[in-house]
């Protein structure tokens, strides 16, 4: 009897992953029937994404497994070059992660990022002000910690002592704040996340426009600031009451205080600090002096565990290092590009435009928002979501008018709203049920996701009409030469 009750579970897991694998192959069976009288690289290519994405969203393979499985499948069939792959890894944005990493941690190892948040928020006199103090800081970590989930794991001790503090409809508040912001101000930074680093790729790749550090910054930041602060004022107002807003939390900035005591700054958080800023100035100055910003982070990544100049080891700077997120980014920076190169986005980007034949460029570019923004409801990953849909953006963009860069920046901004499930998104998922702490529940998840979502929208596309060409990125083009690479 215990036998038979034992074999019905591991029957079910049978049958569901063979459920999963047939969903797989009908994925791909689907795209070589659609793509039929394509050539047949594209048609190759289309089907692995397609596998992939169906991959990415039913099973729990790991992202960067599934990736390098379709990359692989790839190269075994002949439809893109071996180096495609290998070359991937050597890509400039690969190496910028690695030393941005490796900086980061020298920073949390000093104590300088927590320190630094700490001392903003303690200096709080209203919940409003507290609220927009913890935004301030949140988006600060932008610019220190290269990935939302390490910010989301650097944030958490500061989220509980700020929140034990607090009565529990203010707990709640905070938790939905907390990863909002933390996706949201993402955007502020080429570094906020490896989406960005994917679509500064692909753009360089499409079109021979690089955007560089300082040029994401200007282009970014804005959009990331205001974003943030609106859904701050959407959870003060949406879930805190008046009287809620109106109690005194000097004892909370007390509580924060006591709990993280101010301590005489280090020699390796001086240091650590000292060190982030020169970086920073170099990425700000690379016009001026031409050191190509992944240089400039390997460089800072070896000084921060040298014996003297350094505030870590490396051991500690190279366990820091998300090594799956970087073999991850490769597979699907050679996904993106054989998607461009073997002619396969172009021609879905031509079906595409089939549809809005003849729709105004802004009702184009309003389509491709909405969807980037809807996409995580499919797939969780960032950077796969970049994967797929920037490839088959900058060529709709290019046959509507549009230009690519400011279709690509808008589409990465707009995907960076993820915030209708626990799952959508890693800092999600750890604010979401913290031990000892009020949070948030699925109706209130779904709540701000309903309100912040054409926030995020309306803001995209506002910065896409408006700021962005003010900064040297036009709404339009004025010619339509093809995108590099395509067939």
């Amino acid at each position: 009897m215990t036998s038979i009750a034992a074999a019905a579970p591991a029957a079910r897991v049978v049958a569901v992953r063979g459920v999963r694998a047939l969903a797989i192959a009908a994925a791909a069976i689907a795209a070589l029937v659609a793509t039929t009288g394509w050539e047949r690289d594209q048609r190759l290519v289309v089907a692995a994404i397609a596998a992939a994405t169906v991959a990415w969203v039913a099973t729990r393979v790991d992202d960067a497994v599934v990736a390098l499985a379709a990359i692989v499948a790839l190269a075994v069939a002949g439809a893109v070059p071996a180096d495609a792959l290998f070359g991937s890894l050597g890509d400039p944005t690969i190496w910028l992660l690695v030393g941005s990493c490796m900086l980061a941690a020298g920073l949390s190892a000093s104590g300088v990022a927590e320190r630094a948040a700490i001392a903003l928020i303690g200096r709080s006199r209203s919940v409003r002000g507290l609220w927009h103090r913890t935004t301030l800081a949140l988006i600060l970590t932008t610019f220190a910690v290269p990935a939302t989930s390490g910010r989301a794991a650097l944030a958490m001790p500061v989220f509980r002592t700020i929140a034990s503090a607090l009565p529990t409809a203010h707990q709640r508040a905070l938790s939905l704040l907390f990863p909002a912001v933390i996706l949201l101000s993402a955007f502020a930074s080429i570094l906020g996340a490896g989406a960005h680093l994917v679509a500064a790729s692909l753009v360089e790749a499409a079109t021979g426009t690089t955007i560089s550090f300082l040029w994401w910054l200007l282009l970014g930041a804005p959009v990331a600031v205001l974003t943030c602060v609106a859904t701050t004022e959407l959870v003060l107002l949406g879930w805190l009451s008046r009287a809620q807003r109106a109690i005194d939390v000097a004892g909370v900035a007390n509580a924060v205080r006591d709990a993280h005591p101010a301590e005489r700054r280090s020699p390796a958080a001086a240091r650590a600090l000292a060190l982030l800023a020169l970086t920073i100035a170099l990425w700000l100055t690379e016009p001026l002096h031409g050191i190509h910003p992944a240089l400039v982070a390997i460089a800072a990544g070896v000084a921060t565990v040298l014996p003297v100049v350094g505030s870590t080891t490396p051991k500690h700077a190279f366990a820091a290092v998300p090594w799956t997120l970087l073999v991850f980014l490769a597979a699907t920076l050679a996904l993106g590009t054989a998607l461009v190169t073997s002619g396969a986005a172009d021609r879905i980007a031509s079906a595409s435009l089939g549809a809005l034949a003849g729709a105004h460029p802004a009702v184009v570019l309003t389509a491709i928002v909405v969807a980037s923004a809807a996409a995580h409801l499919v797939v969780q990953s960032r950077t796969a979501r970049a994967t797929v849909l920037l490839p088959i953006v900058l060529v709709v963009a290019l046959g509507a008018g549009i230009n690519p860069v400011s279709a690509a920046l808008a589409s990465t901004a707009a995907a960076g709203f993820c915030l209708t499930l626990t799952s959508s998104a890693k800092p999600v998922a750890m604010f979401a049920a913290v031990p000892g702490i009020a949070t948030f529940d699925r109706a209130s998840l779904l709540a701000l996701a309903a309100a912040t979502g054409p926030l995020v929208v309306g803001i995209t596309l506002l910065a896409a009409a408006w700021l962005w060409p003010a900064l040297g990125v036009p709404l339009e083009t004025p010619t339509t030469p093809p995108l590099r690479g395509t067939r």
